[in-house]
């Protein structure tokens, strides 16, 4: 991959990036690995989140989809889960909000007729040059979204998800080792991270499984609408790779995670799709 220099508008919109990620699955067969399933996915409207949602109504699962206001990317990645027959419902609104966490919850619920799959994907940044330009709204802000999140739909999940039932979190390699120019976005990934494993842990009587995927650079919505064009252009040839991940590269890492059948043995794992690195940091 090649991507010019580009900027966006924030949270950004697929069909405005070049070129346009990979993220529809498109070839990829399921096995009915998640076979009436009924899972949410937050962010599910673009990037991994619409891979991992394509996915998972491509393996058998129901699909409900919670997105800030991206109603075009949203209304276009229901149409790819209903094209598998399978059910889409779309919950608008900002899940730095504790309500409508709590609402994201329920809707799900009321409109699938039950939970048992959770992917907390949302996410924000913002690029800085300065440490002395993090305020403390953006501080709070980045946390709301990234961590906060988590924790309030997970907690308004709890009482729906029955023993069997999966929670796979976003994490990022920059919560593993760290960025200067995204100190509070790094703070929050580190904190999935680190509430992955807890979580796993206070779970597994209740037979949940809590685990996370950490991928490095990812060509989204959230790059070009998030960093500069200078940043853009050069964005994920630091891998070794040489390139950024497409989300269809890692929606398959969500599926084995979901899966009883492939990963009845996992749980407490961050899985670091980092395109060749093998230690983050050193």
């Amino acid at each position: 991959m090649n991507q010019p220099a580009q900027t966006q508008q924030a949270p950004g919109d697929t069909g405005d990036m070049t070129p346009e990620p990979r993220d529809e699955m498109a070839g990829y067969e399921g096995r009915g690995l998640l076979r009436d399933r009924k899972a949410l996915v937050t962010g599910g409207d673009s990037g991994i989140g619409r891979a991992v949602a394509v996915a998972f109504a491509k393996e058998g699962a129901d699909v409900a989809i919670a997105y800030l206001d991206e109603h075009d990317d949203a209304e276009h990645t229901a149409s790819l889960i209903r094209a598998e027959g399978r059910r889409c419902t779309l919950i608008a609104g900002d899940l730095a909000e504790a309500r409508q966490c709590t609402h994201v919850v329920a809707e799900t619920v009321r409109e699938l007729g039950g939970l048992d799959l959770l992917v907390n994907n949302i996410a924000t940044q913002l690029q800085l040059d300065d440490v002395a330009e993090l305020t403390e709204q953006q501080w709070m802000r980045t946390f709301d979204v990234n961590i906060h999140s988590y924790f309030r739909v997970t907690h308004a999940a709890l009482e729906h998800l029955p023993s069997g039932s999966a929670i796979i979190n976003s994490g990022s390699v920059n919560g593993l080792r760290g960025n200067a120019k995204l100190i509070d976005y790094s703070a929050t990934k580190g904190a999935v991270h680190a509430w992955t494993y807890a979580m796993a842990q206070a779970l597994r009587p209740r037979g949940i499984r809590v685990n996370c995927v950490a991928p490095g650079p990812v060509w989204t919505p959230l790059i070009p609408a998030t960093m500069d064009a200078e940043s853009v252009e050069g964005f994920g040839q630091q891998a070794p790779y040489g390139r950024p991940a497409e989300p269809d590269e890692l929606a398959p890492s969500y599926v084995f995670l979901a899966s009883e059948r492939m990963s009845s043995y996992y749980t407490g794992e961050v899985l670091a799709a980092l395109g060749g690195e093998t230690v983050p940091g050193g």
